[in-house]
């Protein structure tokens, strides 16, 4: 079924209004008649199926039928990604996404070979946040996750410090049963960081300055995982932790 966003104020007396870019969408692309239903939600309190009642030029006037329950991980996962090379953050976005995580961000790191300006960086982002959007709706999410502008190495230990459980890959960690005992400290309610380094890993001055920051070190097995899977890999375990 057709998962759209609207905001609360679009809902109201158990009818809804999807105005914007999601009207030309669901008249023209997917050419939906009064009486099919989709899901709806707000991001914050509702989440329902509700059915196409009105199609005007301008919105789309539809009916609730039923609430729902939420998609959502009881826990925020926060991705901080080392800048990868080529595409290879439209993939990361899209497929973090489907596993839950709530926010990435994308850091430019000392081994990172993209180097965007902020014209560049810009642009990219708003692409990152479109692929985000799409992989939401058709993962059924009933939150859409953000992708962060581009931030600097500091800036990201920085804005992490916050968190309740820092999360960092890295290849001197000690073995997975070290890892199983940190993954398990994931728990409803938390905010949780992800860093993962670009293509080349951390610099190792790098994993110095973010464990003095609070980062602990996880292994992710006897295999070599690229930047664009080991996110995955974490999100993916904490998945399988937190999920009720």
């Amino acid at each position: 079924m057709q998962m759209f966003f609207v905001k609360p104020n679009q809902i109201a007396h158990g009818q809804v209004t999807v105005t914007g870019p999601d009207v030309n969408h669901i008249r023209n692309v997917l050419r939906m008649k009064p009486g099919e239903t989709v899901r709806i939600s707000d991001e914050k309190e509702f989440c329902g199926q509700c059915r196409i009642k009105t199609l005007f030029p301008d919105r789309i006037e539809l009916t609730v039928e039923t609430e729902g329950r939420s998609t959502e991980l009881p826990a925020e996962l926060i991705l901080y990604q080392g800048l990868p090379k080529g595409d290879k953050m439209e993939w990361i976005v899209q497929k973090n996404t489907e596993l839950g995580v709530g926010r990435i961000v994308p850091v430019a790191m000392k081994r990172s070979v993209v180097k965007l300006d902020a014209k560049k960086a810009a642009a990219k982002t708003a692409r990152w946040q479109a692929v985000a959007e799409s992989a939401g709706k058709q993962s059924g999410r009933t939150r859409l996750p953000q992708v962060s502008p581009v931030k600097s190495f500091p800036e990201a230990l920085t804005e992490a410090s916050g968190l309740d459980l820092l999360l960092m890959p890295y290849e001197s960690a000690e073995g997975m049963e070290a890892t199983r005992r940190l993954l398990s400290q994931a728990a409803p309610g938390m905010r949780i960081g992800i860093l993962i380094g670009p293509e080349g890993g951390f610099e190792p001055s790098e994993a110095e300055e973010a464990a003095r920051a609070g980062w602990q070190a996880i292994s992710l097995g006897s295999r070599i995982l690229r930047t664009e899977t080991a996110g995955m890999a974490v999100a993916a375990a904490l998945m399988l932790q937190l999920e009720p």
